[in-house]
């Protein structure tokens, strides 16, 4: 068996070890009820934790009600949703010994819509959906809701939200925390011109853009554990005309590293729907690679990565220092061992599953 593959070298963020490159993205299951997960996530995640991969996210958990993308999606704001997420840790890692994080977020205007499955149509308040808020009064679409633009002391009000949250999930044994300032949700929309034409210090130039994000960056980095680490996924992109650009993200990511930033999770798009997104395999990693080479700082590459020997290249070249993936793996939830095998390397498989391994198979 070859040890020597790249993918499957250990990395550390902080105190934190991860045994390979190989993290489990986010993956919203819009299956909570008031903000809790449910025993849908109990499966979901749990088969993830005996997965044999470095590291698990869990899916964006949204600071305040307001801030989910759908009714049946998780929060971090109340006693309730702190302790199903206290069982859930607890049960996750009761069953394996993946590091598992979870991902904070707030929504925007990108709010109050309904399961991807009823094609996430905007939700009205008699629908029991609510009014989005945002940096700008600008709706994401033609049919989207008009979300109301945030006043200062709302933002100031978010800001605390975020840390709150940021102690709750220490609470709950999360081992690292992923802040989310991509795909269009509220951090990527005061980042960006197009969807942010504020005029005070939260808008205009791209210091004033950046600086609520920074803010929560900030804030929850000083109550999050000094051991454990915290990161931040970002769209490089916009993929649209005047929008943010990887230029943009390589400033953003010097003042993050600044602050203490221990990765950044390079995505790219979902402001707009008019993007025009050049769609391929490993189609976000170059970004990713021009961020870590422009700030020195380690980077996550995810998008249409499934191919082992694809994983191993990205790696073994210094183009990013670890390989995300999301809906590869919920289509083949043992991606991890496949790999390992294809890649001919050794792995641990939990005690009761090692019946399937390739070499008793064959006997």
């Amino acid at each position: 068996m070859n040890n020597h593959s790249a993918l499957f070298q250990p990395i550390e963020f902080r105190q934190l070890k991860m045994k390979n490159r190989i993290m489990i993205s986010p993956m919203c299951q819009y299956s909570s009820h008031n903000g809790c997960v449910s025993d849908w996530h109990l499966m979901h995640l749990g088969q993830f934790a005996a997965s044999g991969a470095g590291m698990m996210i869990m899916e964006m958990s949204n600071v305040e009600p307001e801030g989910r993308i759908s009714p049946f999606c998780v929060g971090v704001y109340d006693d309730e949703n702190e302790r199903a997420l206290t069982n859930l840790v607890s049960f996750c890692k009761r069953i394996g010994d993946v590091p598992l994080g979870i991902q904070i977020a707030h929504a925007g205007r990108k709010a109050s819509t309904a399961p991807p499955w009823e094609k996430r149509r905007s939700l009205g308040i008699g629908e029991g959906g609510w009014t989005p808020v945002a940096p700008s009064s600008i709706p994401y679409s033609e049919s989207s809701l008009t979300p109301r633009e945030l006043e200062i002391a709302e933002i100031k009000n978010l800001v605390r939200a975020f840390v709150n949250s940021a102690r709750r999930v220490n609470r709950a044994g999360f081992d690292s925390i992923e802040i989310h300032a991509a795909h269009g949700y509220l951090l990527h929309q005061f980042l960006s011109p197009l969807s942010n034409r504020r005029d005070d210090e939260y808008g205009g130039s791209v210091e004033n853009r950046m600086r609520f994000p920074l803010e929560i960056f900030h804030g929850v980095r000083e109550v999050w554990p000094d051991h454990k680490p915290v990161g931040v996924r970002v769209s490089a992109t916009d993929w649209a005309d005047g929008g943010w650009g990887v230029s943009d993200t390589i400033t953003f990511a010097h003042e993050l590293k600044q602050l203490g930033c221990d990765w950044i999770d390079v995505s790219t798009g979902g402001l707009v729907p008019y993007q025009k997104i050049e769609l391929h395999a490993a189609f976000q990693t170059r970004f990713a690679t021009e961020i870590r080479r422009a700030v020195n700082i380690p980077v996550i590459t995810v998008g249409m990565i499934t191919d082992p020997k694809l994983a191993e290249r990205i790696i073994a070249e210094d183009l990013a220092d670890v390989v995300a993936l999301a809906r590869g793996l919920l289509y083949n939830p043992r991606w991890v061992w496949h790999a390992a095998q294809a890649l001919g390397v050794e792995v641990q498989y939990p005690s009761q599953y090692q019946r399937c391994h390739p070499q008793y198979m064959e006997s």
